[in-house]
C-alpha cells in the first residue's frame, strides 16, 4: 500500500457507481440497469428495491446482457449493463462491436471490479486486458475514474452524452484524489502535479500511487508532473504532446495489459507527434496468483516502482 493509501481514506467506487445511478434515475425514467446475476457485486441492490421494474437481470448470459441492453437502448432507454469486467468485455466482445459501437446505441458500458481487483481468483477472473479490447472497437468512449468523485462524474456524463461508453469501475479501493472544481471533459486530463523534469502519466487506481511517487522524487530533487488520464478514448493528445515537448520524457502506468493499453495510446502519440523517451508500467503477461495488492506490487504497480521506472526514463534521456 502506498504512503498516500495508507494515510488517506480509501473507497470503494462502486458505491459511488451505485448511488449515483439510482439519484439519475430518479429524475430519468429512461434510465435502466441490465446486469447478469451481479446485482450484488454491482452494488445494485439498492436500485432493484427503489425501482424492480427497471433492473433487469438476464442470468449469467453476457451476450444476451449486451444485445438486451442494445434493444433497450434502441427503445429509447438509456441502459447502464453492470458485470464484471473480464465477463463483460470478453464474453460479449462481439455483441459490443456490432450490437453497441457498430450500431451506434447509447449503451454505457459499466466493467465491474476491473484490473486485478479480484485476486486470488487468478487470470480468468482479472481483467487486464479490457482497455486494449475496448480501444480496438471505433467509436467506444473509454473512461478509467480515479476515485468517487470521478465514478460519480463518469456516470452523469455517460448517461447525457449519447455515445456508447465503457466506463471501469474500481473495486480496488482508492484515495480521493480529483481536486474540488475539477472538470470533467471527454478528452480531457487532469493535472494533478506541476513539474518540468518528467511526465508520469497514469489511470484509474495507479493515479493514487504516481503523486506517492511524485512526492519522493521531489525529495530527490525530481520535478514530476501528474496527469490522471480519466479518459484512455478520446485521449487528452495536446496534454500528451506537451507533455512530451515540456519534459522530454514521460511514464505511462496502468492497472492493466500493456499491449494496447494506456501507454500505448500514448506512445503512439508521442511518436507521431514529439517522440521523447517512454516507459510503459503494467502488466506484461497473465498474473500469479495472489491478493491484488500482492499483484500490483508484484508487478511493480506502486510508488517505489513507478519512481524507479521514472529514473530509468531520465537516465535514457539524459
Amino acid at each position: 500500500m502506498t504512503a498516500m493509501a495508507a494515510e488517506a481514506p480509501v473507497f470503494d467506487c462502486r458505491a459511488d457507481f451505485a448511488d449515483e445511478l439510482s439519484a439519475l434515475a430518479r429524475a430519468d425514467d429512461r434510465i435502466v440497469a441490465v446486469c447478469n446475476d451481479s446485482v450484488g457485486s454491482s452494488n445494485l441492490v439498492g436500485f432493484r428495491e427503489e425501482f424492480p421494474d427497471r433492473l433487469i437481470n438476464v442470468g449469467i448470459a453476457e451476450q444476451d446482457l449486451v444485445g438486451v441492453a442494445a434493444g433497450l437502448a434502441n427503445a429509447g432507454f438509456i441502459p447502464f449493463v453492470s458485470a464484471a469486467a473480464p465477463f463483460l468485455t470478453g464474453r460479449a466482445l462481439e455483441q459490443i462491436k456490432a450490437d453497441v459501437a457498430y450500431s451506434w446505441r447509447h449503451v454505457v458500458l459499466c466493467g465491474q471490479s476491473p484490473g486485478m481487483a479480484y485476486g486470488q481468483l487468478g487470470p480468468t477472473h482479472h481483467a487486464i486486458e479490457d482497455i486494449s479490447w475496448m480501444r480496438a472497437v471505433p467509436g467506444l468512449e473509454i473512461i478509467v475514474p480515479a476515485d468517487p468523485a470521478e465514478t460519480r462524474s463518469a456516470v452523469r456524463w455517460a448517461a447525457e452524452s449519447g455515445v456508447p461508453t465503457y466506463i471501469r469501475v474500481p473495486r480496488f479501493k482508492v484515495p480521493a484524489v480529483t481536486p474540488a472544481g475539477a472538470a470533467f471533459e471527454a478528452g480531457r486530463a487532469t493535472l494533478l502535479a506541476a513539474g518540468g523534469d518528467v511526465t508520469v502519466i497514469a489511470a484509474g487506481s495507479m493515479v493514487s500511487r504516481a503523486l506517492d511517487a511524485a512526492a519522493a522524487l521531489g525529495r530527490e530533487g525530481v520535478s514530476a508532473r501528474v496527469l490522471n488520464m480519466t479518459f484512455v478514448e478520446p485521449l487528452d493528445t495536446v496534454a500528451v504532446v506537451a507533455a512530451a515537448r515540456e519534459t522530454g520524457a514521460i511514464v505511462t502506468v496502468e492497472e492493466g495489459l500493456l499491449s494496447g493499453g494506456l501507454g500505448a495510446a500514448v506512445a503512439k502519440v508521442v511518436a507521431e507527434q514529439h517522440p521523447v523517451p517512454v516507459r510503459m508500467l503494467g502488466v506484461p503477461a497473465f498474473a500469479p496468483t495472489g491478493s491484488a495488492g500482492f499483484l500490483l506490487d508484484h508487478f511493480g504497480l506502486n510508488a517505489d516502482g513507478i519512481a524507479a521506472a521514472v529514473r530509468d526514463v531520465l537516465g535514457r534521456s539524459r
